[in-house]
């Protein structure tokens, strides 16, 4: 069987390409082996199947362990209703993982489902199923999401909490794994029902999960040198992987979905059997304008929670150096949902790919509700070489706000003018370039445009107007920016907030680069 790179389902070493993730199994491992109860909460197609996977093979190769690797997803929701039906219906379940992997405990379990009425003889059944076997038995359950609302699921795990705390008299499971999006520690467990305020939770026995599950390059480099050998391809893998986690930070859908789509879409495109830092930007370019489960999932998200929206129009669009919080809701299910990724104690989006995903949907939403309305964008910004005239376009877009700019206007201008320059921008280099969005997190609130056309680089820095200390180090930190990228020429576009607005331009030099600068 021809391996390939899968985006969807769990991912298997026999068929799949995969990253080289044996320390994040190991350290997971080594957890189960030593007892843990723990929960895998990380945001959706993060591998957490996988690793469940690959942890229960280990641990039945040992010869030590029984494991019940199982998964709430497709169960009938009927079993949520009803205490005795949901006792009964997880014997059930572990009798088919029996079948496979514990054939003698089979009939056993078969025979004692229809008399687990309720969770007080589902706890006697473990406690004796555990006694008829040397072997240490594990529990995994994927897919807890589906139940973490309800109160049984709720119920069942504090009765396993229970008998975990009362494990040295009574025989339990050695270990419990539960994986998810969200974190079940957090969940809660009316004492009795006639006491409303009174929660206890029902997993505080767990250990803490640290396992960072982005791929690091390291861990990307075996997967693409498998994959050159394989279909004979000539790459830099160091380079490639780089580059792969220089858009996704790691993450790992993005990484596979990357590279599936220079294997199967880029490569045969082209006459040389290679991969270059230029087709991981292209593959980038054609994953953005791509639908697909991960990317309608973040836009739902936004539709769907208008304080979610301003929140990450605060840390992507404004700047705002915004502090993390781990109990605000907002940015607990931002974190969920792998929208931030928490650096120098400062909430940051997860990856470029999703700064894009994301500021895309926002220019798209003003593009459509006023630029369309209000811009004519008219011509000349494309050249016959295939460059864009950066300078134009800039003095086109100072035009339009000091047009527009009328009392009924203004104040929705100073607070939304970097996003209406991002959507000016859009329909210019549809079609033929990307703009990839750098956040620069500091007291000058700065956003670093880089846009590729064809096969050039532009780079347009935008920044709200601090007085001239700041914009001469401004200029000088554009210049090292583009010393980087090896840039002769840059372009600055300063918000001037002040009631007298000079509606400046002009170039400046600083450090052997050139700087367009207007002001707006």
């Amino acid at each position: 069987m021809k391996k390939k790179f899968n985006v969807t389902g769990l991912c298997f070493p026999r068929e799949h390409y995969m990253a080289d993730v044996s320390k994040k199994i190991a350290f997971t491992f080594n957890m189960v082996e030593s007892g843990d109860y723990f929960i895998i909460n990380r945001p959706r197609q993060y591998g957490k199947t996988t690793i469940l996977y690959a942890i229960a093979d280990m641990l039945r190769k040992t010869g030590d362990y029984i494991v019940f690797n199982t998964s709430f997803e497709g169960i009938r929701d009927a079993v949520f209703t009803e205490e005795k039906l949901f006792a009964s219906g997880f014997v059930a379940l572990l009798a088919r993982y029996a079948s496979v992997y514990a054939p003698f405990l089979v009939d056993w379990l078969k025979q004692k489902a229809p008399e687990i009425s309720s969770f007080a003889k589902l706890s006697t059944l473990i406690t004796d199923m555990v006694n008829l076997t040397d072997q240490k038995i594990v529990l995994l359950i994927d897919e807890v999401d589906k139940s973490s609302n309800n109160q049984l699921f709720v119920s069942f795990l504090a009765m396993l909490r229970n008998k975990f705390l009362e494990r040295h008299d009574f025989n339990t499971f050695h270990s419990v794994v539960l994986a998810g999006l969200h974190d079940v520690k957090s969940l809660k467990l009316k004492i009795r029902p006639d006491e409303e305020q009174k929660y206890n939770s029902p997993w505080n026995i767990a250990a803490e999960f640290t396992v960072d599950m982005n791929l690091q390059p390291a861990e990307i480099i075996p997967m693409l040198e498998e994959y050159a050998s394989d279909k004979k391809v000539e790459m830099d893998a160091a380079l490639i992987a780089e580059r792969l986690f220089y858009h996704t930070s790691g993450y790992p859908f993005l990484v596979s979905k990357l590279c599936k789509i220079i294997d199967e879409t880029l490569t045969p495109e082209k006459k040389e059997r290679t991969w270059s830092a230029q087709d991981i930007d292209h593959a980038v370019r054609r994953l953005l304008f791509e639908n697909n489960t991960n990317f309608d999932s973040l836009a739902k998200n936004l539709e769907n929670s208008p304080e979610l929206y301003r929140l990450i129009y605060r840390v992507a669009i404004d700047g705002e150096p915004v502090s993390f919080n781990p109990i605000d809701p907002t940015i607990n299910f931002a974190m969920l949902y792998g929208i931030f990724v928490v650096k120098n104690e400062r909430l940051r989006i997860h990856n470029r790919i999703y700064y894009s995903i994301l500021t895309n949907y926002m220019t798209t939403r003003m593009e459509l509700s006023y630029l369309s309305s209000s811009a004519d964008l008219g011509g000349g910004f494309r050249k016959a070489d295939k460059t864009l005239n950066m300078e134009l376009i800039l003095l086109k877009f100072q035009a339009f706000m000091r047009e527009q700019f009328s009392g009924k206007d203004r104040d929705f201008l100073e607070r939304n003018g970097r996003l209406v320059f991002l959507a000016f921008l859009k329909p210019i280099i549809n079609g033929s370039g990307h703009d990839f969005k750098e956040p620069q997190i500091s007291e000058e609130r700065r956003l670093d445009v880089v846009i590729t056309y064809f096969q050039h680089k532009y780079v347009a820095e935008l920044k709200i107007w601090r007085g001239l200390e700041a914009h001469a180090e401004g200029l000088e930190q554009l210049a090292d920016y583009l010393d980087r990228l090896a840039l002769s020429e840059g372009y600055l576009l300063i918000f001037d907030h002040s009631k007298k607005k000079t509606w400046k331009s002009g170039w400046e030099a600083t450090n052997g680069k050139k700087v367009f600068v207007a002001w707006v």
